[in-house]
């Protein structure tokens, strides 16, 4: 039990900063004029190492100062900051609270890797090191990859209702800005990330901002071609004065032919997939459950064929 301990440790210790970690950063804005206003002051706080980070503006503040002073620290905050904004993480913490986690995370496996190779040699216990450190440094970093291509992936479907959506309302009269925020405010029940991106660049333009500006900051948080390509559309139709309505009820229906063929081929791909879990643990199962019966009675039958003569 005592060789065992350190591991319930320390997945115990993963498991509670996962959760805790989930709780802070990880959740959907539930408004979206303050997940813009955040979102600004978290770009004040990454603006710079000299400008913006300074010591004594609080713990958070300081440990984005402390990382930006290494080598290379500007430039991964700058990145992971633009990641946790393509994962629909905007919060003004949030960039400090995932340093906080990682360099937590990091440090909590080093610490298990040298009491668990305490007893070994130098070999052995740098290696150890090594693979804890890279372990420590690729996992949140994997974490966050994935919360990229959940939140790309919910944008993506719920993209073909929410432009037919848009392009009913502008049918029935409405400017731009209030079909925007009444498409958000219909679908933030059913598609809430686009729902609070469309309410977000609704603010924005209601702020002063140019609605191409706008959309480009749009396209620059999501990163997705389709956002991209409506961007454009509404961008040109406002620009030459075309029919935008048209043009969307057109462009839903082109989403949808998409979102159909990918379907198609996530459903050919699965085929594929299924094999390798077929061959390694269902067809031996098979073999067991078919053919040891019928070995068994072939062993009784010859162990009562060449018994002792009666």
């Amino acid at each position: 039990m005592p060789v065992f301990l350190p591991f319930f440790i320390l997945l115990l210790a993963t498991l509670v900063a996962l959760i805790w970690f989930g709780l802070n950063v990880f959740r959907d804005p539930e408004d979206p004029l303050a997940a813009r206003l955040e979102q600004l002051q978290a770009h004040a706080i990454v603006r710079g190492a000299s400008a913006a980070r300074s010591r004594g503006r609080g713990f958070l503040n300081n440990v984005l100062y402390l990382i930006s002073l290494a080598p290379g620290g500007e430039g991964w905050l700058r990145d992971t900051e633009q990641e946790l904004a393509q994962a629909g993480v905007r919060r003004r913490q949030a960039l400090a609270l995932y340093a906080c986690f990682q360099i937590a995370f990091l440090v909590i496996l080093i610490a298990g890797m040298l009491y668990l190779q305490r007893n070994n040699d130098v070999g052995p216990k740098f290696a150890g090191l090594m693979s804890a450190l890279l372990l420590g440094w690729l996992i949140p970093q994997q974490v966050l990859h994935r919360m990229v291509r959940r939140y790309r992936r919910k944008l993506q479907e719920s993209l073909p209702d929410t432009v037919d959506l848009l392009g009913v309302v502008l049918g029935t009269g409405l400017a731009l800005d209030q079909a925007m925020l009444r498409v958000s405010e219909e679908m933030e029940f059913i598609y809430p990330q686009l729902a609070a991106e469309f309410a977000t660049v609704v603010m924005q333009v209601k702020a002063g901002q140019e609605r191409a500006k706008a959309f480009q900051q749009l396209v620059r948080r999501t990163g997705i071609e389709d956002i991209k390509s409506l961007a454009a559309m509404i961008i040109q139709s406002e620009r030459f004065g075309t029919s935008l309505s048209q043009a969307l009820k057109i462009f839903a229906d082109s989403l949808r032919l998409r979102r159909r063929l990918r379907a198609e081929a996530a459903i050919g791909r699965a085929g594929i997939k299924m094999l390798f879990p077929i061959v390694l643990f269902i067809l031996p199962a098979l073999f067991v459950i078919t053919l040891v019966p019928g070995l068994l009675s072939v062993l009784h039958e010859l162990r009562q064929g060449f018994g002792p003569p009666r």
